[in-house]
C-alpha cells in the first residue's frame, strides 16, 4: 500500500466454509481521516459478473430459462456472429465471439472525468441500440473464441428482469443478497450515501496523488453494479465452498454452483513463470493449478475502486479483498493469503518470482574496465535496457523468453530487430550479454 499509494483495503479469510478473519488496512476517507475497516463499502465492480450467473443458474433450476437458449427468445436483438445464434451460456462464459466494445471502459472513464469521451447509454434500450449491429464486429462464432464482454452481461440482465418480472437490484437483492444475510450490500447511490462506513473513491495518479472521485452509477448494474464489504461478500464466498448453502439455507444447487465453476474455455494469457492452465466459467475464472488445486474466482475494477474474490471449493478456503483505489492488483494479495492456508511458501508464486527477477536484474551495468554504462529498469511489467549520453539514447524493451536457472534469457526489440539478450548469474554477480557486449552489474539504479 505504501509503495502503490493505495488510500485504504478490506480483506476477509474463509476457512472450512466459514468467515474467520477481517480487517481493514489504511483510510476509507483521507481528507477526515477515516479508516477502513471489515464493514467498509466499496464498488466490486466484475466481481458482480458472478451474481448475475447465479441469478440466471436459480431461474434455470425453476425451469424459467435455460442456459443453452438462443438469446434471441427473450432481447429483441438479432445479432448472430459469422451467422450462428448466440446462447445464453455464450454471454455468462465470455464466448460470443464480439470482441470488447468498450462500453464500461468508456462510461467508467467519463464518470471519473479521466478522458473526453461520451457514450450516452443509460438503460437496457439505448445498450440494445449500442448493439444493434455488433455482429459485424464478431470476431469468431459463438463458442469459439474467449472475448470478455461487459455488454454480454448488460444482456443477461435484461434476460433476468424479463424471465423473473422484477428489476435486476430487486432479483438479486430478494434471491441472493437477503437469503446469505448481506444486508449491506447495495446498487443504488442514496443507499451507499446514507450508509455510515463508504469508501471514498480514489483516482490513483501514475505520480501517486490520490483524488477524490465518484462511483460510476447508473441504471445498468449486472455486468459491474453492486458495492458491498468484506463482511458481506465473505458469506457470498463461503455459499460457493459450500456448494450453494449458506447458513443451512440452499441458495442454489449443487449442479448449479458446479456449472459455474466448470471450465468452459481457456483464457488466451498465460503467466510467464507457469502455474497452471486459465479458463473461464460462468462468471467465474478458474486456474488449474494453484499448488495442485482448483483456484475459482474474479476480479473487478471502476478503476476508483478494485475487487477480487478466490476461493478453492476441495480445501473450502477462500479470500475476498476490497480497496478504494487501483493500482496494486489485489489478486496477488488473496492468492498469497491462499497460499499461506495451504501450507505453501508464497515466494513460489508467479507473480512473486517475477518481481523478484525483475528487481534483481534492474540496475546499472558496466562493459570492461568501465568504458561504457547501461541500465536495466523495472517500468511496469516490461524490463527497459537504456544507454544515455548528452547527445543520444537508446532504449529498448525486453521480452521475457526464459526464466529458468541461472541463465536468464529475453529478447531485446530494436527496430525491426529481436536481440537474444541475456543475463547470467555466476559467482555471485550478475552479468549482461547484449549484442556485442558483455557487461556486469555495478550498482542500483
Amino acid at each position: 500500500m505504501s509503495e502503490t499509494k493505495l488510500p485504504g483495503l478490506s480483506i476477509s479469510i474463509i476457512e472450512d466454509g466459514t468467515p474467520v478473519y477481517k480487517r481493514g488496512f489504511g483510510f476509507r476517507d483521507l481528507s477526515n481521516g477515516f479508516p477502513a475497516t471489515p464493514e467498509t463499502l466499496y464498488c466490486i465492480g466484475s466481481v458482480t459478473k458472478s451474481f448475475t450467473c447465479l441469478a440466471i443458474m436459480q431461474l434455470q433450476e425453476k425451469g424459467r430459462l435455460c442456459v443453452e437458449d438462443p438469446i434471441e427468445k427473450y432481447v429483441p436483438l438479432k445479432i448472430r456472429p459469422k451467422g450462428k445464434q448466440i446462447e445464453i451460456h455464450h454471454l455468462m462464459s465470455h464466448t460470443s465471439g464480439i470482441p470488447a466494445l468498450a462500453y464500461a471502459e468508456a462510461v467508467i472513464r467519463q464518470a471519473i472525468k479521466a478522458s473526453g469521451e461520451w457514450l450516452p447509454i443509460s438503460s437496457y434500450q439505448d445498450m440494445l441500440t449500442f448493439m444493434a449491429d455488433a455482429d459485424k464486429w464478431a470476431h469468431s462464432k459463438p463458442g469459439e473464441r474467449w472475448f470478455y464482454l461487459n455488454e454480454g452481461y448488460i444482456l443477461l440482465g435484461y434476460i433476468i428482469e424479463k424471465v423473473s418480472g422484477e428489476k435486476y437490484a430487486d432479483y438479486v437483492r430478494k434471491h441472493i443478497l437477503k437469503p446469505l444475510g448481506m444486508r449491506r450490500s447495495y446498487f443504488l447511490k442514496e443507499e451507499v450515501e446514507k450508509d455510515h462506513d463508504a469508501a471514498v473513491p480514489y483516482i490513483v495518479t501514475k505520480d501517486g496523488e490520490r483524488i477524490a472521485s465518484k462511483y460510476p452509477y447508473g441504471a445498468i448494474l449486472s455486468d459491474g453494479g453492486l458495492i458491498s464489504n468484506v463482511v458481506d461478500m465473505a458469506n457470498y464466498v463461503a455459499m460457493f465452498t459450500n456448494y450453494g448453502i449458506s447458513d443451512g439455507e440452499r441458495i442454489a444447487s449443487e449442479k448449479s454452483i458446479k456449472e459455474m465453476m466448470k471450465p468452459r474455455i481457456r483464457l488466451p494469457h498465460e503467466p510467464f513463470i507457469d502455474q497452471g492452465l486459465r479458463y473461464y466459467g460462468y462468471g467465474l475464472g478458474i486456474r488449474s493449478d494453484f499448488f495442485g488445486y482448483n483456484l475459482v474466482g474474479h476480479g473487478g475494477s471502476v478503476l476508483v475502486s478494485t475487487a477480487y474474490m478466490g476461493f478453492i471449493p476441495e480445501k473450502r478456503i477462500g479470500v475476498i479483498v476490497l480497496a478504494n483505489g487501483s493500482g496494486y492488483p489485489l489478486s496477488y494479495i488473496g492468492e498469497y493469503a491462499l497460499a499461506l492456508m495451504l501450507g505453501r511458501n508464497p515466494n513460489e508464486l508467479p507473480y512473486i518470482k517475477y518481481e523478484e527477477i525483475l528487481s534483481e536484474l534492474s540496475g546499472v551495468y558496466e562493459t570492461y574496465k568501465g568504458t561504457m554504462r547501461i541500465t536495466v529498469s523495472k517500468k511496469g511489467s516490461l524490463l527497459l535496457i537504456e544507454r544515455k549520453d548528452k547527445y543520444t539514447e537508446f532504449i529498448a524493451p525486453l521480452i521475457p523468453v526464459d526464466w529458468d536457472g541461472d541463465v536468464k534469457i529475453f529478447h531485446a526489440i530494436s527496430m525491426d530487430r529481436k536481440v537474444p539478450t541475456e543475463f547470467i548469474r555466476e559467482d555471485g554477480e550478475t552479468f549482461l550479454i547484449y549484442e556485442r557486449y558483455k557487461l556486469k552489474k555495478v550498482g542500483k539504479i
